[in-house]
């Protein structure tokens, strides 16, 4: 059995985790915390964490997983590189998935993207724009950021170097190099996201809308499953999907 720990669990993904979980068979929802409970308390009924809450608590959460020996599902957003070195490190010592989207649609995306790019090659312009809800704190999206990865993965470039976050003002014609990264917030969006290729006379468009938290809650259950079967490493949504 499973026994699952909820961090954010009063937040509306945390919300939706619970859900799922509680119509799933082979894991319970042992334990929930969310800003003021007690991480110590919760962790020691559990063997596996599902985060969606903030990165700022990864570091502690993860260093609380280890101590226990518990695996951790994470789709927490906006990691500091400091932060992303400390998930690497524990992976040594725990298996954990960390995925900046659940769902089976949005992963599917991240594997056309792929192969889109490299079908269609260096003539097309890339850009991706992502709405969603008025209230998210990040931009861009997790998963803007990682389709802007893919991209550039596939035509080695460099998201530090060739992203363009916007346009305002006189930045001159467009670069071949340059990925455009656009985000749009506004109203109870889930989350859209659309990686355009714009080429002479023709444009390809490849895009995933969200309309329900469930998707990537029940996403995150499926991982936490799948974590079972691992003693330690660093995985994804492409692993437990078997999409590599």
């Amino acid at each position: 059995m499973t026994k699952l720990l909820v961090t954010g669990a009063r937040g509306r993904m945390g919300q939706a985790v619970v859900c799922c979980a509680d119509k799933t068979d082979g894991i319970e929802v042992a334990a929930q915390i969310d800003l003021g409970d007690s991480l110590n308390e919760a962790i020691g009924k559990c063997n596996t964490v599902i985060d969606f809450s903030h990165h700022s608590f990864t570091s502690e959460l993860l260093e609380a997983c280890i101590e226990q020996n518990v695996k951790m599902v994470t789709g927490t957003t906006g990691h500091s590189d400091k932060e992303l070195d400390f998930i690497q490190q524990a992976s040594q010592s725990i298996a954990i998935v960390k995925a900046p989207n659940f769902s089976v649609g949005v992963n599917t995306l991240f594997y056309l993207t792929r192969r889109a790019t490299e079908i269609l090659g260096e003539s097309f312009d890339l850009e991706v724009v992502e709405m969603h809800h008025r209230d998210k704190v990040d931009s861009p999206s997790g998963t803007a950021r990682r389709l802007v990865e893919i991209l550039g993965e596939t035509r080695e470039l460099s998201y530090n170097d060739d992203t363009m976050h916007g346009r305002h003002g006189d930045v001159g014609p467009r670069k071949n190099t340059e990925i455009g990264l656009h985000a749009v917030r506004g109203g109870d969006v889930v989350g859209d996201h659309t990686v355009i290729y714009a080429g002479s006379g023709e444009r390809v468009e490849l895009t995933h809308k969200a309309s329900s938290r469930d998707t990537f809650a029940c996403g995150a259950v499926r991982a936490a499953l799948w974590l079972q079967d691992q003693p330690h490493g660093l995985f994804d949504m492409q692993d437990v999907l078997e999409l590599r």
